[in-house]
């Protein structure tokens, strides 16, 4: 018993990281790419594509039609939080999402974001 009581303080004691995910179909290679500000959360993310919550239609219907085993969730990059008192995390956990989806473009065919409108 001691030792799952270890494990839980461990597991509270780790820092909180914040970063960004990639959610790719094996199949057809189409991707989702997203942010979190813990990213102790993707496996909330992917119950609730498993229970039908997840708020990307098409995401969630080609997770139903495929089934979970053809998909894979990693993370792509941490958020590298500074000391500085002005540091905005949220600011830039939002420029850090937005250079991956310029960088890997998962729109239309490619993926299931949908492009921001200016």
């Amino acid at each position: 018993m001691d030792r799952k009581k270890e494990l839980k303080q461990l597991y509270k004691e780790t820092p909180i990281k914040a970063g960004i995910y990639q959610i790719k179909n094996t199949k057809n290679q189409k991707i989702f790419i997203g942010s979190t500000n813990n990213l102790k959360t993707l496996n909330g993310i992917k119950f609730m594509l498993e229970n039908g919550g997840h708020s990307n239609k098409k995401l969630q219907e080609e997770w139903k039609h495929f089934g979970k085993d053809a998909f894979t969730i990693e993370v792509i990059e941490n958020l590298k939080k500074k000391d500085d008192p002005h540091f905005n995390e949220k600011e830039e956990l939002e420029k850090l999402e937005e250079k991956w989806l310029n960088q890997l473009q998962p729109y239309g065919e490619h993926g299931y974001n949908k492009e921001k409108s200016l």
